[in-house]
């Protein structure tokens, strides 16, 4: 044998030796060895590495360490899109996912792959010719982030494929998901804490975190595990004919699956495996939220298809919401950029589903008065979906004796104006409209932004540093900053010619369309599309100001809500003040024209999917120029639908409804014909 061959034989005998105990170590959470002893064999590889390091085999893992850091993710198209998976939350929508299966399957003998639904990060990986050579993050679906330096320090997954059988595939895909282990994320916590560093709220944070760091090195630093859920693709085909078996073949590979996994011939089986899994679910390796469903024959799978966005073979059936017992320490009440008044509850903070809870929304004061909670009191708090805490129950014989009723503040808590519930509403606001502070840097925001004054560079650093220098007391103070061009020099990072170029923005900005500047005021209720309306119908903003309520409905997508806000905001004498300073500072647009011939008015109209030869936005203005209101969403007033590539939900429920349909092709035709477009 020669000295080569000799010493490739040595490493790779360490490196299967050190993947053994990795696997045992990170995934099964039952390490044989000491970690000594395994620094010993990992140091007796570094050390062969370094005397041959022309044999250095592409798999070791001392090269997991070491990669320069990135300086940013490149973006990565799937060839099979990563969908995401329909969801169940208890029996009878299982047996009616079940259901739905059996009717497209008619006279079909259906068994049930039951896997582990983890709670990580969904990943691609690419092997050709047996190496890894490319990780991708999933991304929407369709795009993700190249993350390739940071999966290769993965200690558990495969480098480089090997199979008892021979057979290696030219290009195998595999999907599945990436985890820190509970053990593994109790130490890192315990280390960072005793370090002083930050610690992490859960275990899929910590692993989602490490690897979309720009640096190899941190994720390398950090106890992650793979778990293979799938085949995206295998050339030649791995000729399999199921699901489990093709996870037992991944197996063979040396690929991590879930550690419980059931094949069930009946939906009553995949029930019963259900309640196995949530009792036995505190003593798993790896947090997990619940399990996925899947026909077990591939074929069968290929005979069901796809919806839009979820396959039709497989489905996530979540585990019940974790709750937990804490305390209330107070309750607050947050204003935002339209004066909403928000009770915010601030907790003894407790852990709910994996996740640290301190703050919860109690909505409004309906819901306070209907839970009846109170500073002081005992609650129970759950993860809606595993997602979304909420205050589901409060413990009144625990609650101490001096508590009192929460009632809506009589004052906004920021700027001290007066609260106000209209009658039939369920929100408070503050009635400071733009002289609040909690509204107005909000109310900046908006009036900045692209679809309304479009005062490029004004971004939330500006703002803030504007509002700290005492600058900005509401929007109208916007176009006399060229007054204060030292003070602007004084901001850090703002030189002179970022000052200008400010400067230069807001003197832009001050030719626009009375629709912008409708839609730039932040008047509630009032989005863009019912800006355009308002504009098209009074043409001018003194006919809009003094409008009454009936005046105001007969506009389209005007409500009777909608209507009042309008004409409250145009009676309140602050705003009246910025309105007249925003004019005498220069603001206007063209004067009005005649209606041109609105063929649409009234219309609902929607558009869905990807228009290849335009933007969304331009098919919505020529729409909009053209009479119709463009909505986001289908209904049964719905006059048409337009539909681009992929087009999902909408698509199927405006074909369920009978609503026309018209693809990209045609609507560039329709426009054309209405002079929306050139022929």
């Amino acid at each position: 044998m020669t000295q080569q061959n000799t010493v490739v034989a040595q490493m790779r005998q360490l490196i299967q030796i050190l993947a053994q105990h990795n696997h045992a170590y990170y995934v099964m959470d039952q390490p044989t060895i000491a970690d000594s002893e395994y620094d010993q064999l990992f140091h007796q590889l570094k050390a062969l590495e370094q005397q041959y390091p022309e044999w250095v085999q592409t798999d070791t893992p001392t090269n997991n360490v070491g990669a320069k850091p990135l300086a940013k993710f490149e973006s990565v198209t799937h060839v099979v899109p990563m969908l995401s998976l329909g969801n169940v939350f208890n029996q009878e929508e299982l047996f009616a996912f079940a259901r739905r299966i059996e009717e497209r399957l008619p006279n079909q003998k259906i068994e049930y792959d039951v896997e582990l639904k983890f709670d990580g990060l969904a990943i691609s990986l690419w092997y050709e010719n047996g190496a890894l050579v490319r990780g991708v993050t999933r991304g929407d679906g369709e795009t993700g982030e190249d993350i390739t330096q940071n999966v290769k320090t993965i200690r558990n997954l495969p480098k480089v494929l090997t199979h008892a059988s021979g057979m290696v595939p030219t290009l195998l895909e595999v999907r599945g998901e990436v985890l820190m282990p509970k053990s593994g994320f109790e130490k890192l916590n315990a280390e960072n804490e005793a370090k002083g560093e930050k610690t992490f709220a859960n275990p899929r944070n910590a692993a989602a975190g490490s690897l979309r760091q720009l640096d190899p090195n941190v994720a390398a630093a950090r106890p992650l595990a793979f778990y293979a859920y799938g085949i995206a693709q295998c050339e030649p085909n791995h000729g399999l004919a199921t699901m489990s078996a093709s996870l037992d073949w991944l197996t063979g590979f040396g690929f991590a699956v879930g550690e419980r996994h059931f094949v069930c011939d009946s939906i009553q089986a995949v029930q019963q495996a259900y309640e196995k899994i949530n009792a036995e679910r505190p003593e798993l390796s790896v947090e997990i939220d619940g399990m996925v469903v899947k026909v077990n024959d591939l074929k069968q799978q290929q005979q069901l298809g796809f919806l839009s966005r979820e396959p039709r073979w497989a489905t996530a059936y979540k585990f019940p919401a974790v709750a937990a017992l804490t305390t209330v320490e107070n309750i607050d009440w947050q204003v935002g950029r339209t004066g909403t008044l928000t009770p915010v509850a601030r907790l003894n903070p407790v852990a709910v589903g994996g996740v640290t809870v301190s703050n919860v929304t109690l909505h409004n004061i309906g819901e306070i008065h209907r839970l009846d909670v109170r500073i002081g009191d005992t609650v129970s708090v759950y993860r809606s979906g595993d997602v979304i805490p909420k205050v589901e129950k409060v413990w009144p014989e625990f609650r101490p004796n001096d508590t009192q009723e929460v009632h809506l503040p009589e004052q906004c808590p920021v700027c001290e104006s007066p609260v106000v519930m209209p009658e039939g509403e369920a929100l408070a606001r503050c009635s400071g409209g733009l002289y609040c502070s909690a509204q107005r840097i909000e109310a900046i925001r908006h009036f900045v932004s692209r679809k309304a004054l479009d005062i490029e560079g004004l971004g939330d650093r500006w703002v803030e540093s504007l509002l700290h220098l005492d600058l900005l007391q509401d929007v109208a103070d916007i176009y006399h900053l060229h007054e204060h061009r030292e003070k602007l020099l004084t901001i850090e990072k703002m030189g002179e010619k970022s000052v200008q170029n400010l400067i230069d923005s807001i003197e832009n900005s001050k030719k626009t369309t009375l629709a912008a500047f409708i839609y730039a005021l932040g008047i509630r209720g009032v989005g863009e599309t019912t800006a355009r309306m308002l504009a098209n119908t009074f043409q001018t903003l003194d006919a809009l100001r003094v409008a009454d309520i009936e005046a105001l409905k007969k506009t389209p997508d005007v409500g009777d809500i909608t209507a009042e806000w309008i004409v409250d905001f145009f009676q309140a004498p602050h705003n009246l003040e910025v309105l007249d300073r925003l004019l005498a500072a220069g603001i206007h647009w063209d004067a009005p024209v005649a209606p041109t011939r609105q063929p649409f008015n009234g219309e609902s109209w929607v558009i869905t999917g990807t228009l290849s030869q335009m933007g969304r936005d331009d098919a919505t203005q020529m729409l909009q120029a053209l009479g119709a209101r463009v909505s986001g969403s289908v209904s049964s007033k719905t006059k048409c639908l337009v539909a681009g590539e992929k087009a999902g939900s909408k698509l199927e429920k405006a074909e369920k409804l009978g609503i026309h349909v018209m693809n990209e092709s045609e609507f560039i035709q329709l426009m054309q014909d209405y002079g929306q477009l050139e022929a």
